[in-house]
């Protein structure tokens, strides 16, 4: 792979400099957004592998261009944001966001972040021979693309969608514990609080209805999450 690009969106010069001039320590190309009415048109110019996004923003909030972003691309969006409400930490998710780092933070630690997300979503970086896929039932998972198929049908999804996705299908017919999906989301689950694996729950809910996937996903009180494909094969 060519060399990381770091996009920041983030209208406080003084914090999207300091951020830059950390991030390019480590060995990352790290740009400024200059132009808060044309947040995508500088997305689709950079192509960036990484975002790091504010909430609050002139003209559009940051809510408003992660689902943009989300149009284009799975790349991994973080916010960084002084806003530390549960409700905007839920949106955020909701909107296609990977993570949420509050304000004020360490720079360190957003770097930390950063390299946690470009290792699950892009590995080693390494070119591969052959694209790794996940089958069940019918249903077929591009981890590496963030592409769920059935029956000829497809959706996107992020790159935390793809990790759920792929933990159930493992697992089909078997219950996976909250604990065990936390784990695999989230290295550090400093701001997870119990609504947040349901947001994502849902959210695979609505894909997998999409691709004709009737309920698939069985909440199984006090103990987890099973994938039930039984019967959808043979439809």
């Amino acid at each position: 792979m060519d060399q990381v690009k770091i996009l920041i969106i983030e209208d406080d010069a003084k914090i999207a400099s300091l951020l830059k001039t950390h991030i390019e320590k480590y060995g990352y190309t790290a740009f400024r957004v200059a132009d808060f009415a044309h947040v995508l048109d500088e997305f689709k110019e950079i192509g960036p592998h990484l975002v790091l996004l504010d909430v609050n923003l002139p003209m559009f909030d940051g809510f408003y261009w992660c689902r943009q972003i989300r149009s284009l691309s799975t790349c991994p969006v973080l916010f960084i944001s002084a806003r530390e409400s549960e409700m905007d930490q839920v949106m955020a998710l909701e909107n296609g966001a990977d993570d949420y780092i509050t304000k004020p933070f360490y720079y360190d630690v957003v770097v930390a972040k950063i390299r946690s997300h470009l290792r699950r979503a892009y590995g080693s970086y390494s070119a591969r021979t052959e694209e790794r896929t996940v089958e069940t039932s019918g249903l077929v998972l591009y981890p590496e693309r963030f592409i769920l198929t059935y029956r000829g049908e497809t959706v996107e999804l992020t790159q935390k969608e793809s990790v759920l996705v792929e933990a159930l299908m493992k697992k089909t017919d078997r219950i996976v514990s909250r604990g065990r999906l936390l784990d695999l989301m989230w290295e550090d689950k400093h701001f997870i609080d119990d609504n947040t694996l349901n947001v994502y729950i849902t959210r695979i809910r609505k894909k997998l209805s999409e691709l004709g996937l009737a309920e698939p996903v069985e909440t199984v009180r006090g103990a987890g999450y099973k994938l039930k494909l039984e019967g959808y094969a043979e439809k």
